[in-house]
């Protein structure tokens, strides 16, 4: 009986043995190595390290600007001056005042994009769960109205840019060297004469465009007096307070925002288990068969070079302020003038898209499938971009329905940050709710 027993289990483990030859661990395994090799050939021999975010405080690893070095006290200060409405103290309108922030347009909710086609500072009245509740208030002039006139780049993981927005257009360093004519005087772009990468250029100048003012009793008569003095110890106190040091903190702030709780970072960072086997499937076409990394690179898959894929522009019903000739259309070429740069826009990051679902420059598609399906059939949907502009790269790529979809949970899934408030302020020191501010913001968001 003994023997006849062992003969049993013997067999059992046998039979166990085949029947798991392939099984869902087995499987999930090779998914991993898979991975790792295509990250590895995508990233010229490193590997998973050269997609790796390092921690949102461990400053010495985030890219920086050299001239403006992250510490504590400016990233502190930096993430209230984002978030605070009390700095709107120059609206086009009275009834505007106090009632947005740099976070109107670029909130965490929204995966720091503005959750809808068009973003709106002031002039904008709600908010809603996400931020796609906001829209117009009906008792502002339309030319009064604050509104993005291409659909807002994102603010997170922006410190893997040295030029920012669509068009590349702020940083005086970067890609932006021999541009300098375009600078011009009096309008946002002449920031770029300050010499600093595009975060900061764009804070400084953000700043001003949207009426923003630091430099004001607003800052003396409160506690952000101590929170300047500890940020810019070394300026002199007569240059401490203003526009240029707010832009230089909120820069230092931006530069933190770091998806690094996503799935696929997590994965990076040893976690087999973060991502499904589908988002796995989806990254490693990715990463080779797919070839999205060839412009979609590094730790934020984005990069710094500008394509033409005649994808539609911010145009149509609930679009204001935009018209047919508008340079925001053109792209680089926009603000360069070359008409080799026409219609040309800068690679965007990819990280926590799905929080906002508005893609393109023109945010004309609406779910991530669409847009990766748009860039396999390479057909160009904007009859005003020329042939001739066309990316090289802009080419069908033959991938099936299920691979489009593999990717797409990729995208939406792998690459979503999900704990993105733990970079909002629990409170301002002005008291005021935020990002809006506005009365039925305020009823949105329970505040005040």
């Amino acid at each position: 009986m003994q023997k006849f027993c062992v003969l049993i289990l013997s067999c059992f483990v046998l039979l166990t043995s085949i029947v798991g030859c392939g099984g869902p661990e087995e499987i999930t395994n090779q998914l991993d190595t898979d991975l790792e090799n295509a990250l590895k050939d995508a990233s010229n021999g490193t590997g998973k390290s050269y997609y790796e975010f390092p921690s949102s405080d461990d400053f010495d690893k985030i890219p920086q600007d050299p001239t403006n070095p992250i510490t504590l006290a400016k990233v502190e200060l930096g993430k209230l001056l984002f978030h605070e409405t009390g700095i709107a103290v120059n609206p086009r309108e009275p009834e505007g005042m106090n009632t947005y922030s740099c976070a109107s347009c670029h909130h965490a909710q929204g995966g720091f994009q503005a959750c809808k086609r068009q973003g709106i500072g002031e002039g904008g009245v709600g908010f809603g769960v996400s931020g796609e509740g906001r829209s117009i208030n009906p008792n502002y002039p339309l030319d009064s109205l604050d509104l993005q006139p291409i659909r807002t780049p994102s603010a997170l993981n922006i410190a893997y840019q040295q030029n920012v927005l669509w068009n590349g257009q702020f940083g005086g360093t970067g890609v932006n060297v021999g541009t300098e004519s375009q600078w011009t005087a009096g309008t946002p772009k002449e920031a770029n004469a300050l010499g600093f990468e595009g975060t900061e250029t764009q804070a400084i100048a953000g700043l001003k465009v949207h009426r923003l003012d630091i430099e004001s009793s607003f800052v003396s008569n409160s506690s952000y007096k101590a929170l300047f003095d500890a940020a810019f110890p070394d300026i002199p106190e007569a240059d401490r307070y203003t526009r240029i040091t707010a832009g230089l903190a909120i820069a230092a702030y931006e530069r933190t925002l770091l998806a690094s709780e996503s799935p696929f970072q997590k994965w990076l960072s040893g976690d087999d288990q973060a991502m499904t086997d589908e988002e796995k499937r989806g990254a490693i076409l990715f990463f080779s068969k797919a070839g999205c990394y060839r412009c979609h690179n590094g730790p934020a898959l984005n990069s710094m070079a500008f394509y033409a894929l005649g994808m539609p522009d911010l145009d149509g019903a609930g679009v204001y302020g935009t018209a047919g000739d508008d340079v925001e259309k053109k792209g680089r070429g926009g603000f360069t003038g070359r008409a080799q740069d026409m219609y040309k826009f800068k690679v965007p990051q990819l990280y926590n898209l799905k929080d906002s679902p508005f893609y393109g420059h023109g945010a004309t598609f609406y779910d991530l499938k669409d847009v990766v399906d748009y860039k396999n059939q390479a057909v160009s949907a904007n009859a005003s971009v020329p042939n001739v502009q066309l990316a090289d790269e802009f080419k069908p790529l033959g991938l099936t329905s299920q691979e489009v979809e593999e990717i797409a949970s990729f995208l939406e899934e792998g690459l979503h940050d999900p704990q993105l408030s733990r970079y909002v302020p629990n409170e301002l020191p002005s008291g005021y709710c935020f990002p809006n501010n506005d009365t039925p913001a305020q009823i949105d968001l329970g505040c005040n």
